[in-house]
């Protein structure tokens, strides 16, 4: 499954982690200006923005899994399996495949508020990229720095929801994730005190105590509950250093390590985290095996363009040795 993560100091950032079973040799792919999208319902754009993000490149067509374009403006899809549902394509909606969904928002809408009036119009089709690749139950976060959406097609069509605690993961529904929260009222980062019975003589025997009762399973609904807690109680520097570490242990505190989910193909583990500067157009990245951040810059490459640029992922360790 998947955590996304919108968050805001002197810049914007936006991340996720991707947690699955197996990856697909994934690259930090930069998708120029003029890169040809060739969408298959939808009319191509005649003037794209950039966008950097991390992809399966297949035959030189990046598959997004997250990316952020050159106005600030981020998208990542999520699982949303048992919940999606695609239809066949409408002559009086704006049909787009998932698979096209963050290119066709990204492309073309420079902040969120642009997204939702794309958006009111759009049919998610169900089309695949390919026989090999057949569409996947997604849902999508988006966000700019002054705001934050989900977009998800279910049996109802597509609704596009609020998300005001910048915060997403998978199934169930988003409206299901913001009335669970309620269940966490209670929980504070402050100093526990007794609430239970005044009269008795409780005490606190730990630090962190405010916060007894929060989930801490790897579900998608505890993750969100546990997400939303650290990104809008904790607090960071807002230099670009202090940043981007902090943005890393906000996801580090719903990462999956492999062995603890169980699935049919093996174990599903965080195969990659990634954190983008939206106002610098720089995307850091880790992934399992590696816990050094990697940096790609879309400002350093020939963001006029027509074809991808692809930076394939540092699976490797990379270890400073200090002797």
């Amino acid at each position: 499954m998947c955590t996304s993560i919108s968050f805001k100091t002197n810049d914007h950032y936006f991340g996720r982690n991707l947690d699955y079973e197996f990856g697909y040799n994934e690259s930090v792919t930069i998708a120029p200006r003029n890169f040809r999208w060739n969408f298959r319902h939808a009319a191509e754009n005649k003037k794209n923005y950039a966008m950097i993000g991390m992809a399966y490149v297949v035959d030189g067509y990046p598959l997004y899994y997250d990316a952020t374009n050159e106005k600030g403006l981020s998208a990542a899809g999520l699982n949303f399996p048992a919940y999606a549902r695609y239809f066949d394509a409408r002559p009086d909606k704006t049909n787009v495949a998932p698979f096209e969904f963050i290119p066709f928002v990204l492309s073309r809408c420079a902040t969120v508020k642009e997204a939702r009036k794309l958006l009111a119009n759009v049919n998610l089709c169900n089309e695949d990229f390919s026989e090999q690749l057949p569409a996947s139950p997604l849902h999508w976060h988006i966000a700019d720095k002054n705001a934050s959406i989900v977009a998800e097609s279910t049996a109802d069509g597509l609704k596009i929801y609020d998300d005001p605690v910048n915060v997403m993961t998978n199934s169930p529904t988003f409206d299901f994730h913001l009335l669970n929260l309620t269940h966490y009222m209670g929980a504070t980062r402050e100093i526990a005190s007794n609430r239970f019975a005044p009269e008795l003589k409780l005490n606190a025997y730990s630090r962190g105590a405010g916060g007894f009762g929060l989930p801490g399973d790897l579900s998608s609904a505890s993750r969100f509950v546990r997400a939303a807690f650290a990104v809008n109680n904790s607090v960071c520097d807002g230099d670009e250093a202090s940043s981007v570490g902090h943005f890393f242990q906000l996801l580090g505190s719903v990462a999956q390590q492999k062995g603890c989910c169980a699935v049919e193909r093996g174990y599903e583990y965080t195969i990659y985290s990634s954190c983008c500067n939206t106002d610098k157009g720089i995307y850091y990245y880790t992934t399992y095996n590696n816990g050094c951040l990697t940096a790609v810059d879309m400002r350093r490459a020939n963001l006029d363009g027509n074809t991808a640029v692809s930076y394939p992922m540092r699976t490797e360790q990379q270890v400073t040795r200090e002797n």
